[in-house]
């Protein structure tokens, strides 16, 4: 390890990194609470990503899909911070990517799938909230495409939704347990352009801390957590990534 790299990189075998949407902005793909994002931009949009509406009204899933329909994430391709975690895990440290991103833009860096936990779901699915048949969200959009305003299950007729968590919805409890024993295990948390304002993904990071884990935020605005940081950086993602785990892998 170099002697110049700081305290906490350096003896580091253990790492998990937490990840948002800042992570993806460089790939075209926007944030949601950023000068530019998307609540930012359009606040009454929030509307048509809670739970309740979505279920209750036709037309608030009408919208929901037409807006998936040209999602700038079905274009965008990985960025240097993705192309850094998946070199990182080539590096043989063990490592494991806790994502509030439902992209799958690490995964297509070339990060390992089963090392990847996608917090929030996955945009690629689409699942039927009446018998839970999954289906990819291509064949999904098609049908929006072709003129199906809100598409129903082809099974059984039910509301089909994107496989993502909405506003109102729980996480999945056993997919926030696996990400807490992560946490707990990691010798450092990589905190990667999120706000750390969503809960309880936020408090993964004072779990770890508690567990005696370093505990590293990159991010452009301050964040609830950052008292709680053995340092926080502001430096672009894009630039820091690379930096951070060619340290770490040295």
């Amino acid at each position: 390890m170099d002697d110049t790299a700081p305290e906490w990189a350096r003896g580091i075998g253990r790492i998990a990194v937490l990840t948002g949407a800042g992570i993806s902005t460089d790939s075209g793909i926007p944030d949601y609470r950023g000068p530019d994002g998307v609540w930012t931009r359009a606040p009454e949009d929030v509307d048509v990503f809670r739970y309740a509406n979505f279920v209750a009204d036709p037309a608030v899933r009408a919208r929901f899909w037409r807006r998936y329909l040209h999602h700038p994430a079905w274009r965008a391709e990985p960025n240097p911070g993705h192309r850094a975690l998946a070199a990182l895990e080539c590096s043989g440290i063990a490592l494991r990517i806790l994502t509030q991103n439902i992209d799958g833009l690490h995964q297509r860096a070339g990060s390992t799938a089963r090392k990847v936990l996608e917090l929030h779901g996955s945009m690629h699915e689409v699942v039927c909230l009446g018998c839970s048949a999954r289906t990819p969200t291509a064949r999904i959009l098609d049908r929006v495409a072709a003129g199906e305003a809100d598409p129903s299950c082809p099974d059984c007729g039910g509301i089909l939704k994107l496989g993502v968590v909405l506003f109102g919805q729980y996480l999945d409890a056993d997919t926030i347990g696996q990400a807490e024993k992560i946490a707990k295990a990691s010798q450092l948390l990589l905190a990667v352009g999120t706000s750390l304002q969503v809960e309880p993904v936020a408090s993964l990071c004072r779990v770890a801390v508690e567990a005696g884990a370093h505990l590293v935020i990159v991010n452009r605005d301050p964040t609830p957590y950052d008292r709680l940081a053995t340092e926080v950086i502001r430096e672009p993602i894009g630039t820091a990534l690379p930096r951070i785990t060619a340290m770490l892998a040295a």
